[in-house]
């Protein structure tokens, strides 16, 4: 059905009829986005009803909440006192009044924030726990445990809790304890070997690559859980952990080692096993194109002028050009720096190959695609007026999934959220902050 929609829409607006696409029409009817509360989220929404006890910080047990936060979970963060999750301090750049790092924008909309000293609150997070359906935390292994909170601790609290731990190498093997930061586990796990120019040393994905990958895996995770659940009526522990996940990121890379001993080095934007399959330089930048087939190969050609290539037998196929890579390359390098990526995209438009220009940030954000379909958001923020986030990716043809709030500040719903889901009057609230076990 979703498929059918879909080329529903695409012939909409090919013939001018309706320009209104599955992104702008998931998010129709919408109203006070940005307003400080969960009354917009509505049986749309799939996971509306779920609530979660968010204990996770950084980025990848955030980057999981936020992704199960946009399809209508309900998100607790539960943070530090007078410190908080410490991405707030990973900049500049910084909000202006509320002195948040941009960085901690990214990962955290759609949640409700309180303050508790997990070590002296441990009646409140019990609580909280006994009434939420999953709780996320990112601890080293022990930790949480120490202070009661660990999942054999909470299963008897709640036995239908889905308790996920996301770590940095699991709860057992050699390195369980220690911290895992994104860099470190895309170090061990081989992905910087991999990543960076041909002669040049070890480089990292510009963004945690790592740490969203292991969020996802963990969202992912969690949904089968609670599927699970309405057949066994039991909640469970997942672990998800950063190194496993940067090994499962290896691909064809782990592929052909284990199975042919191949050993995979850095080949910049070229791939191994398609030729061509990267990045050229042009007059004004640079334009990756990929050419996945001989047909395609064969329509480059064509478009290039060059027509005779297919048929040479050191380029008639994939296997072919592979092996004489350097020479194809260098051809390829030569005539496609004679002109502009604009000018080369407008040739290459139609083109049954992938190509596209790489684009600077602010290339992306003005790209007329990226606007056509409404990506960015802007939501209103309790301090900072409105703030800009990247809108989720997946667009369901009747479901909800949508940036709803802006990421709280420090605290802001703890008397909230104590109040109208656990009972707390004022008095009780004002002995708690005097005792300095929420803020």
């Amino acid at each position: 059905m979703l498929s059918q929609n879909l080329r529903l829409v695409r012939a909409f607006v090919n013939y001018g009829v309706c320009r209104q696409s599955l992104r702008n029409f998931a998010a129709a009817g919408d109203k006070n986005k940005g307003h400080d509360n969960d009354s917009d989220v509505d049986e749309r929404h799939p996971l509306h009803g779920i609530r979660i006890l968010d204990l996770s910080r950084i980025i990848a047990g955030p980057y999981c909440t936020m992704v199960l936060a946009d399809l209508g979970a309900e998100v607790i963060k539960v943070e530090r006192p007078h410190f908080g999750d410490e991405a707030r301090k990973w900049g500049p750049p910084f909000l202006k009044e509320s002195k948040d790092a941009a960085y901690f924008l990214a990962p955290n909309r759609n949640k409700r924030s309180i303050c508790i000293d997990i070590k002296r609150g441990k009646k409140l997070l019990y609580q909280l726990a006994e009434i939420s359906d999953v709780l996320v935390e990112n601890y080293v292994p022990g930790t949480l445990e120490r202070y009661g909170l660990g999942y054999e601790q909470l299963r008897k609290v709640n036995p239908k809790l889905i308790y996920c731990s996301m770590t940095g190498y699991g709860s057992v093997g050699p390195y369980a304890k220690r911290p895992g930061y994104d860099v470190i586990a895309s170090s061990v796990g081989g992905l910087m070997h991999i990543t960076g120019e041909r002669d040049g040393p070890p480089s990292k994905v510009g963004v945690a690559v790592t740490d969203m990958s292991t969020g996802l895996y963990a969202h992912g995770a969690i949904l089968a859980a609670l599927y699970q659940r309405t057949r066994t009526q039991h909640g469970q522990k997942i672990e998800v952990d950063l190194l496993s996940t940067c090994c499962s990121l290896l691909l064809n890379v782990g592929s052909n080692y284990l199975n042919a001993g191949v050993e995979a080095g850095r080949m910049g934007t070229a791939h191994s096993s398609i030729v061509p399959y990267q990045s050229f330089k042009t007059k004004d930048g640079y334009l990756t194109v990929g050419t996945g087939s001989d047909a395609q190969f064969e329509d480059l050609c064509r478009r290039l002028k060059v027509d005779h290539l297919p048929q040479d037998p050191k380029f008639k196929t994939n296997k072919d050009r592979v092996q004489n890579r350097v020479e194809l390359i260098r051809i390829l390098e030569e005539m496609l720096s004679e002109d502009t990526s604009r000018n080369w995209m407008k040739l290459f438009d139609g083109a049954s190959f992938p190509v596209g220009p790489v684009n600077s940030i602010p290339e992306v954000f003005e790209d007329e695609h990226i606007k056509a379909i409404g990506l960015v958001k802007s939501l209103r923020h309790p301090k900072d007026g409105s703030v800009k986030v990247v809108g989720p990716p997946v667009v369901f043809s009747e479901a909800r999934n949508d940036a709803r709030t802006a990421p709280p500040t420090l605290g802001q719903h703890t008397d909230q959220v104590l109040g109208e889901l656990l009972g707390y009057g004022l008095e009780e609230l004002a002995k708690l902050k005097k005792d300095n076990i929420i803020q």
